[in-house]
C-alpha cells in the first residue's frame, strides 16, 4: 500500500467536524464554484458565438467573389457566372457550396408608410432549410417556377413599420433610368435580431432583379462561397484570391461585417481575465487550507520524522491530501456547472433584450473537449500550487514540533 496516500485518507477522516473540516469545505467549494462559473462562461460563449455567425452565414456565405469596384453602393457591378468560374469554385478543397446573389436598392411602399430596402436576390442554391430557423411567419418565397417570382420575405421590423403580413402586396420602387415598380408578394417574415439585416435587407429571387437591370442570366452581383472550416477562412480566402481572375476581389465575411466579430472577440478577452481571477483564487485558496492543515498536524510531522520518515514523503502525504480537495471541487464543479447549462438550453429561463444582444435568451454550446480541458488546467495549475505551502515542511523540526501546542 502507498504509505503516504493511506495517510493522507485517515487525515481526511479524523479532520471530520473539527475545524479543519469547516476549512476544508471552503476549499472544496471554492474550487467547484470556480470551476462552475468557468465552464458556464464558456458555454455561454461559445453559444454567442455560435448564434450570431448561424445569422450572419444565412445571409452571407464565408467569401464573398466580386467584381473590383470602388465604389461604396450596396448594388454590386456585375460579374459573369460561367461554368468556368463555377467549376474553379467548387473544386476548391473547402467549398461546401456557391450560391449566386445580387443587390438592389429600392423603397416599398404602402398607402400610408414608405421604407427605403435593399433587396437581396437569390436562385434555388439558396439554403432555406438552414434560413427557416428564422422565420417566425409564412414560408420562403418560391424560386423553382421558369419566370422570375415577385414573391418576398421581409424582416419582422420592416413587416411591423410598414403594417404588412403574409399574403399581403406591396409596391416596390426602384430609383433608376426609366424609373421601374414591380408588386410583390410577402410570403413570409423573418426575424434575426440584427440590426445589420432587419433594418433593410428584404430576400427576394435574383431573376426579378436580373429583370429589372435587365441583365442576362449569366450576370449577378457576385458569389457567395461556403466553406466547410470556418477555422480556416484565412487560408481559403488566401487560395481563392490568388488563383481568381485579377478583376475578381474577394472578400472575408468577418472583415463585412467587422463590428459584430470584433464584439465577439472582445467576449473571448472577458473570458480569458475570468479565467485568469478564479485560477488565483482557486489557487490561494488550496494554499490557505494546506498551511491551515499543516499547523494543525505539526506534532503528527514530528512524529514522524522522529520515526524515520523523510520530508519527500510526509510532502507527499499532504499533496495527495490537497488533490483529494481538488478532485472533489472539479466533480461538483462539473455537476453544478453542467446542470445550470442544461436547465439553461433546454428551458431558457435567463432572457436576453434583443435589440442589444442579438437574441431573446442566453444561448448554451455544451463542448465537451472544451470542459475536459478546463478540468485539465484547473487541476494541473492548482495542482502545483500544492508545492508551495509543502516546501515549509522540511523546516519543520522534529523536537519542536512534537512539543507544538
Amino acid at each position: 500500500m502507498n504509505l503516504p496516500f493511506f495517510i493522507s485518507k485517515r487525515i481526511a477522516k479524523e479532520s471530520t467536524g473539527s475545524f479543519s473540516s469547516t476549512i476544508n469545505r471552503i476549499a472544496v467549494v471554492s474550487i467547484g464554484l470556480g470551476l462552475a462559473v468557468l465552464i458556464l462562461a464558456f458555454m455561454v460563449l461559445f453559444g454567442f458565438k455560435r448564434e450570431i455567425t448561424d445569422k450572419i452565414y444565412s445571409f452571407s456565405g464565408h467569401l464573398i467573389v466580386n467584381k473590383y469596384t470602388l465604389s461604396t453602393s450596396f448594388e454590386e457591378t456585375t460579374i459573369t457566372v460561367n461554368d468556368q468560374l463555377l467549376e474553379d469554385l467548387k473544386s476548391y478543397p473547402l467549398t461546401e457550396r456557391v450560391q449566386p446573389y445580387a443587390m438592389k436598392a429600392g423603397l416599398l411602399r404602402t398607402e400610408e408608410e414608405v421604407q427605403g430596402v435593399i433587396i437581396k436576390g437569390v436562385d434555388h442554391s439558396f439554403d432555406t432549410t438552414d434560413f427557416n430557423k428564422h422565420m417566425i411567419a409564412g414560408r420562403f418565397p418560391d424560386l423553382s417556377g421558369e419566370s422570375y417570382s415577385t414573391e418576398v420575405a421581409l424582416s419582422n421590423r420592416v413587416a411591423n413599420y410598414l403594417e404588412l403580413k403574409v399574403d399581403d402586396e406591396v409596391l416596390i420602387y426602384f430609383v433608376q433610368n426609366p424609373p421601374r415598380f414591380r408588386r410583390l408578394l410577402v410570403t413570409g417574415i423573418y426575424e434575426t435580431g440584427l440590426e445589420e439585416f432587419d433594418e433593410k435587407i428584404i430576400l427576394a429571387d435574383l431573376d426579378l432583379i436580373r429583370r429589372i437591370n435587365n441583365w442576362p442570366d449569366t450576370l449577378a452581383g457576385g458569389i457567395e462561397v461556403f466553406i466547410s472550416d470556418t477555422d480556416k477562412l484565412d487560408q481559403a480566402w488566401n487560395d481563392l484570391f490568388n488563383s481568381l481572375g485579377i478583376d475578381l476581389y474577394v472578400d472575408k465575411v468577418t472583415d463585412r461585417y467587422v463590428q459584430i466579430f470584433e464584439w465577439l472577440n472582445l467576449l473571448n478577452r472577458n473570458v480569458v481575465i475570468l479565467l485568469t481571477i478564479v485560477l488565483f483564487v482557486s489557487g490561494t485558496s488550496i494554499i490557505s487550507i494546506l498551511l491551515i492543515l499543516i499547523m494543525e498536524k505539526t506534532q503528527m510531522i514530528g512524529v514522524l520524522k522522529s520515526l524515520g520518515a523523510s520530508n519527500e514523503t510526509i510532502r507527499r502525504i499532504f499533496v495527495f491530501n490537497g488533490l483529494q480537495l481538488i478532485v472533489k471541487g472539479l466533480l461538483w464543479g462539473n455537476v453544478i456547472g453542467l446542470s445550470l447549462g442544461l436547465i439553461q438550453q433546454y428551458f431558457r429561463i435567463i432572457p436576453l433584450d434583443a435589440a442589444n444582444y442579438y437574441m431573446s435568451h442566453v444561448p448554451i454550446e455544451i463542448d465537451v473537449l472544451t470542459i475536459i480541458g478546463l478540468n485539465i488546467l484547473v487541476l494541473v495549475l492548482i495542482g502545483l500550487t500544492l508545492l508551495i505551502p509543502v516546501a515549509i515542511i522540511s523546516r519543520v523540526k522534529p523536537v519542536k514540533a512534537i512539543r507544538f501546542d
